[in-house]
């Protein structure tokens, strides 16, 4: 219920520099209490939560913190409720490099089924890209094309509605030159799977996802992200994620692409 009044409120209220610390502690804080989770699993909880950080001092000072948190809430079969959050800090020298709030939600309707619809509504701010906050929402539908004990593979399509605000008002694209905000409809490609490998000693796991905008040439975005998980006992694995991240509109001087490798421990839950 947090992620869905931060979405309805947040807009109004992400140039105060203390709301930023608190929606720190909205995401961040229930990962102590409880991560690749499927919304067709017949289960009625699943969560998964995975922290990688690094930490130097000396001749390089740096700190790295990344979080996540997948939580998937199913009280019957004909209805699923799934949040994916996401926080990152790095800072070299003491000073902020990156500080990102990425949150993911969707509704579905009868995810047991081989095709079915959904609902999403994401929320997410970008320090290094100067993004002060954006928001998009719409529907879509789900394929799964192999659903199997061990492997998992899904594509989806879907469109949606966005609207993102910058820090600065030059772009490398020069037409959107003096807009604090630039507002679009997108066509959205998804690609989802999870496979089971050395007799289920490693998870393979990939989220990806296209983005072309459908009223505005050249806007595009997509991201990547690739793990490996390795079971080390019980609920507990050892962790390594790949994330590409791709914008084609930026504000001038930035580059389009980004990409974080993470190495870390991820908590599974499932009831």
């Amino acid at each position: 219920m947090s992620e869905i009044i931060v979405f309805i409120k947040i807009e109004n209220i992400y140039n105060d520099i203390k709301m930023r610390k608190c929606l720190f502690f909205i995401f961040l804080v229930p990962y102590i209490c409880f991560g690749q989770i499927s919304e067709g699993d017949t289960l009625l909880v699943q969560s998964r939560f995975s922290l990688t950080s690094a930490w130097q001092t000396g001749n390089v000072e740096m700190l790295s913190i990344r979080a996540k948190l997948d939580v998937s809430f199913a009280p019957s079969k004909k209805f699923a409720f799934k949040t994916q959050n996401s926080y990152l800090y790095q800072e070299f020298f003491k000073k902020r490099a990156d500080e990102d709030i990425f949150s993911r939600n969707f509704v579905y309707l009868n995810p047991q089924n081989r095709v079915y619809p959904f609902a999403m509504a994401f929320v997410s701010t970008n320090f290094r890209r100067e993004i002060d906050f954006r928001y998009f929402a719409g529907l879509g539908i789900t394929w799964q094309l192999v659903r199997h004990k061990n492997n998992l593979l899904k594509v989806a399509l879907s469109g949606i509605y966005e609207k993102t605000d910058f820090a600065k008002t030059v772009f490398n694209e020069s037409k959107y030159n003096g807009n604090e905000n630039i507002s679009t409809w997108r066509a959205t490609f998804w690609l989802f799977g999870k496979h089971s490998i050395l007799g289920n000693k490693l998870v393979f796991h990939y989220d990806c996802y296209a983005q072309p905008s459908v009223n505005q040439q050249n806007n595009f975005r997509g991201q990547a992200e690739v793990g490996f998980d390795m079971p080390i006992f019980r609920h507990l694995s050892f962790t390594t994620n790949l994330i590409y991240m791709y914008e084609s509109v930026v504000i001038l001087g930035q580059k389009d692409t980004d990409t974080i490798l993470t190495f870390g421990l991820s908590y599974q839950f499932k009831k």
